[in-house]
């Protein structure tokens, strides 16, 4: 059985085994590296800020007592939007629900946050979470997203309409 857990900036620890393990397992789905964050970038204060972020929703998914997945609900540049951020999901548990159940509960509290519009950007060639989130009702906005490290290519910015109406 899958739990999600709420994680606050004393959590860091947890925080910080996940996000590792995504950085080391998929470095092709972050813009961040696995370099940045280990030597000097690796200090507590630096992982209570990431958990700290003003507006935050921060969670885990946790199978018989271990974490195995990670979202992050953030405030967007864009009035009233949020944005999914590091989300990953252990190869472990990939294919059991355990996506769907972090998608859902960063939707549940972006609706209950107010917001409309959940924004995501995702690698161009991440097909398996392509899927993921079109599965989840999220499309292509059009817009360009962040420049590739190769200079050329850009992040894919998917956005998903949560008004109920």
């Amino acid at each position: 059985m899958i739990e999600l857990s709420v994680l606050r900036p004393d959590d860091w620890p947890v925080w910080r085994v996940l996000r590792l393990a995504a950085l080391a397992e998929a470095p092709y789905a972050f813009g961040s590296t696995l370099a940045e964050w280990q030597g000097q970038g690796d200090r507590e204060e630096r992982w209570r800020a990431r958990l700290a972020i003003p507006g935050s929703h921060n969670v885990v998914a946790v199978r018989e007592g271990e974490p195995v997945g990670m979202a992050s609900g953030v405030p967007a540049e864009q009035p009233d939007a949020v944005e999914l951020i590091s989300m990953w999901v252990s190869p472990a548990v990939r294919g059991k629900g355990v996506g769907d159940l972090l998608i859902g509960e960063i939707a549940r509290w972006t609706v209950q946050t107010g917001v409309k519009t959940l924004r995501l950007s995702v690698m161009p060639d991440n097909r398996a979470a392509i899927a993921l989130y079109e599965r989840h009702g999220f499309k292509d906005t059009g817009e360009p997203g962040d420049l590739l490290p190769d200079g050329v290519r850009r992040e894919l910015v998917m956005a998903k309409d949560l008004n109920p109406a």
